[in-house]
C-alpha cells in the first residue's frame, strides 16, 4: 500500500473548481482581519457571479487580511464537484444551498486532517506508526466521500480526537530525534501563552508548540528545527531569519499570518508568502 492514497494537489485549494464556498458559508466579523460583518450563508459582497473575488488582488489593502490567510485544504472543490456533483448553490434550491454550506466546514476539517496525516507519513522518524497512520488516512478519505446527509450528521470532533492520538505519537517520535542543547529544546509548550514573547534567537529545536499562542512574538533568528507547530497561532509573529527547517505540521495559512524575510528558512511543505518581501 503506498504511503499516500490521496493526490497532494487535492489538499490544496482550487478556487476555479469551487463555488466560492468560503465566501458564502463562513461568517466573519468586522475586525483587523475583515472590513465588514457577514453572517454564515450570506455571500460576501465582493463575490462575483462567476464565484471569483472581485478584489482578490487588493484584499490586504482593502481590509480583508483574514481572507488571505485562509485555506480550505481542497475541501471547496471536493464539496462542489464531488459531494454535490457540480451543482451550484446559486441554481439549486434553498435546501440544497443550506446543506452545501453545512457540509463545507465538516469536509474542511477532514481535509485538514488528511494534510497532517499525509505529512506524518512522509516523516521517516514516524515509521513505527506508519501502518496506523495509513489506516487513519484511508478512513478519513472515505469520510470525505460520504453523502451530504451522512456528512452533516458526522461527529467530526470525535474523529479528530482519534486522529490526534496518532499525531501526538508522531510528534513524540519526530521530536525525540531533534538536536540542540538550549533550554527551550524539546520542551512541551502545548497551548502556552507566548503572545508578544521575546524569543529572539531562542533554541526551540524539537519543542512542542501545539496550539501555542505566538501572536506578535519575536522569533527573529529563532531555531525551530524539528518543532511541532500544529495549531500554533503565528499571527503577526516575526519569523525574520528564523530556521524552520524540519518543523512539521506547519500549514500555509499559519505562515501567511506571520511576518518573515528572505532569510527565513522554511520546510519544503510550505511556500514563502509573497507579502513578506513587500513588508521588508
Amino acid at each position: 500500500m503506498p504511503d499516500q492514497i490521496a493526490d497532494p494537489s487535492d489538499l490544496r485549494a482550487d478556487c476555479a473548481r469551487c463555488f466560492g464556498l468560503c465566501c458564502v458559508a463562513l461568517p466573519f466579523a468586522r475586525s483587523a482581519d475583515f472590513a465588514l460583518d457577514k453572517p454564515a450563508g450570506t455571500p460576501c459582497p465582493n463575490l462575483q457571479g462567476d464565484h471569483r473575488c472581485g478584489i482578490h488582488a487588493g484584499l490586504r489593502r482593502k481590509g480583508f487580511t483574514g481572507c488571505t490567510v485562509y485555506d480550505c485544504f481542497g475541501a471547496g472543490q471536493k464539496v462542489s464537484q464531488v459531494t454535490f456533483g457540480g451543482q451550484d448553490w446559486r441554481t439549486g434550491s434553498k435546501e440544497h444551498a443550506r446543506r452545501m454550506f453545512d457540509v463545507f466546514p465538516v469536509v474542511r476539517q477532514l481535509h485538514e486532517l488528511l494534510w497532517y496525516l499525509t505529512e506524518a507519513l512522509g516523516l521517516p522518524a514516524a515509521r513505527p506508526v506508519h501502518p496506523e497512520l495509513r489506516r487513519a488516512l484511508e478512513k478519513t478519505e472515505g469520510l470525505t466521500r460520504r453523502t451530504p446527509e451522512e456528512l452533516a450528521a458526522l461527529d467530526v470532533a470525535a474523529h479528530r480526537q482519534k486522529v490526534n492520538v496518532l499525531l501526538l505519537r508522531t510528534s513524540e517520535l519526530v521530536r525525540a530525534g531533534a538536536g540542540g542543547k538550549g533550554k527551550g529544546r524539546g520542551k512541551d509548550r502545548r497551548g502556552a501563552d507566548l503572545m508578544g514573547a521575546r524569543l529572539r534567537g531562542a533554541d526551540l529545536r524539537g519543542a512542542s508548540l501545539r496550539g501555542a499562542y505566538l501572536i506578535a512574538a519575536d522569533l527573529t533568528g529563532a531555531d525551530l528545527r524539528g518543532a511541532d507547530l500544529i495549531g500554533a497561532d503565528l499571527r503577526d509573529a516575526d519569523l525574520t531569519d528564523a530556521d524552520l527547517t524540519g518543523a512539521f505540521f506547519l500549514t500555509q495559512p499559519q505562515l501567511d499570518a506571520a511576518r518573515g524575510s528572505a532569510g527565513t528558512r522554511l520546510p519544503v511543505s510550505v511556500g514563502r508568502p509573497a507579502h513578506w518581501a513587500a513588508a521588508r
